[in-house]
């Protein structure tokens, strides 16, 4: 099992990177939520998931540990192959994928691409419960929340011609610091008062 590779990224796509680790290049599947993690990242470390099979070995990257867990109880589930649980990780962040398990959305988990009602019924039933018991004691609603809030208020300042960086920091330290904020409105202006 390679359970990591640090070295240099030689290539990147939304897809897949390439690391070269010791001379050699692997060629490893990631998410859309990784490929964020490395955009800019041209030296570091990628948490690996080796994949066997009859007719192939495939390399999966996760940027964070919990990534890796949730793909890891996805794969395991009956008809949700990697390719699959990759989809579903380019969707929806890991926390939010979490929560609408947690949370029995079916609704939410049948607008990912190749998620139908039956496969998402049994997401629900073949996972749910190990993910409760793995829980970071994050409120389920408040994450899925923060996180529609977060988006529509970075959305909003980039529109009004702010950096994407400063702005993610800033709504992400406030929403660290405040997680009961209301609505967006008070969001920005937290947000608006705090870069100044």
């Amino acid at each position: 099992m390679i359970t990591y590779i640090k070295g240099d990224i030689t290539f990147r796509s939304p897809s897949y990177i390439i690391i070269e680790a010791a001379g050699i290049g692997y060629h490893v599947h990631i998410s859309l939520n990784t490929y964020s993690a490395l955009e800019k990242v041209n030296k570091g470390k990628i948490l690996t998931y080796l994949l066997v099979r009859e007719d192939a070995q495939s390399l999966y990257g996760f940027a964070t540990e919990a990534e890796r867990g949730l793909f890891l109880h996805l794969i395991s589930v009956s008809g949700v192959g990697a390719s699959t649980a990759q989809v579903m990780l380019s969707a929806m962040t890991p926390d939010e994928i979490r929560a609408a398990i947690i949370g029995e959305q079916l609704a939410i988990l049948t607008k990912i691409k190749g998620i139908g009602t039956k496969t998402a019924k049994r997401i629900i039933l073949d996972i749910k419960d190990k993910l409760a018991k793995e829980s970071t004691g994050t409120p389920i609603a408040t994450t899925l929340t923060n996180n529609t809030m977060r988006e529509e208020a970075l959305s909003a300042m980039l529109a009004l011609g702010f950096n994407k960086s400063l702005a993610q920091r800033s709504l992400n330290r406030i929403l660290k610091a405040r997680p009961d904020v209301e609505n967006v409105e008070t969001l920005i202006k937290l947000a608006l008062k705090e870069m100044g």
